[in-house]
């Protein structure tokens, strides 16, 4: 029996099929970029002119609004290298991001909580769309673990690069003596499989439990066996979805989680992702981490992968992360400058 299979049209160039559909969106891609370094290059000269007005002019008020302006030029240029020279092969489509609590307890939950918030923000001024598929509360406080998705171009190329532990080290909000305290959390990273690539799995090789949602969510919450739980039987692969409306919706997030998990755990196959992606991670505790989130006694940010330092954490916490993923595609050689 056929477990798991890529599906594809068949080819016909002017008919309705997926092929049609890559060179069209190939297309409309490589216009996007074109009218973007068009866009780029006028902002260029403009700047330039702007400049040398103020040169002869002897207009030193404009120096803060031409800084403001070469700033923005700076950022969006980079943003642009990076989107024209990633290389992977999925790093254009949406991502499904997990948080899971490590080695802290209480502390730990609250660290999901924050990171959650951070990559929220990050994505709404990268202009992102971000929508929870499940979500597990703590006991006391924070989040046990998360899984939502972030829609817009180049997500999963980008958060990608956030796989991985995190660890953060602060004064507990939570013990009364006022004591440090170091927590951690997990973070992995899947692409939304597009529509042209649509993975078959079999209803046999599924059991889909169904049970009551936990946590905030008004009068539905615990009155419905609206939650699902997914469970595909030949790899062992356990998904689950609680945060939409209804069962409907949430059996349609959990099979899309799935669906994401087996299409890249056959791309890995050579790579031996099997027993990654049935949840055995590497350990999330000491010696671990990517990256620590010092608050206390100093502020300091540090990517363990790149050497990289920002001594704003609160910045970083809102969001402000571009820097340190920037850092990490660079030393993944994702574009050759």
């Amino acid at each position: 029996m056929e477990q798991l299979r890529i599906k594809t049209s068949a080819v016909d160039f002017w008919g309705n099929n997926t092929e049609a559909q890559k060179v069209l969106k190939e297309i409309s891609f490589l216009e996007a970029n074109v009218n973007k370094f068009k866009d780029l290059w006028s902002r260029v000269n403009y700047i330039r002119d702007f400049i040398e007005m103020a040169e002869k002019e002897h207009e030193e008020e404009f120096i803060s609004e031409i800084d403001a302006d070469l700033k923005k030029l700076l950022h969006d240029y980079r943003e642009f290298e990076l989107l024209v020279l990633f290389s992977g092969e999925h790093d254009k489509l949406n991502a499904i991001i997990s948080l899971h609590a490590g080695a802290g307890g209480t502390e730990a939950q609250d660290w999901v909580e924050m990171l959650l918030r951070m990559y929220t923000r990050w994505a709404e001024t990268s202009g992102y769309q971000t929508e929870i598929l499940d979500l597990l509360a703590g006991d006391e406080a924070g989040i046990k673990s998360v899984t939502f998705l972030v829609k817009g171009l180049y997500a999963y190329g980008k958060l990608k690069c956030e796989e991985g532990v995190h660890r953060l080290v602060r004064i507990s909000p939570f013990d009364a003596s006022g004591r440090r305290h170091t927590s951690f959390a997990s973070l992995s990273a899947l692409p939304e499989i597009d529509e042209d690539l649509e993975i078959v799995i079999n209803s046999e090789d599924l059991q889909i439990d169904t049970y009551r949602s936990s946590g905030a969510g008004g009068q539905h919450v615990n009155k419905t066996d609206s939650a699902v739980r997914i469970t595909h039987l030949p790899t062992g692969l356990v998904v689950q979805c609680q945060n939409q409306r209804s069962q409907h919706a949430n059996r349609l997030a959990a099979m899309k989680i799935l669906q994401a998990k087996l299409f890249t755990l056959k791309q890995k196959a050579n790579e031996d992702m099997l027993q990654k992606f049935k949840g055995e991670y590497k350990e999330i505790a000491w010696g671990s981490q990517i990256r620590s989130y010092t608050m206390n006694p100093f502020s300091l940010v540090k990517d363990h992968r790149t050497n990289i330092e920002i001594g704003q954490v609160q910045a970083v916490m809102d969001g402000e992360i571009d820097d340190l993923i920037y850092g990490v595609l660079q030393q993944k050689n994702v574009y050759k400058a």
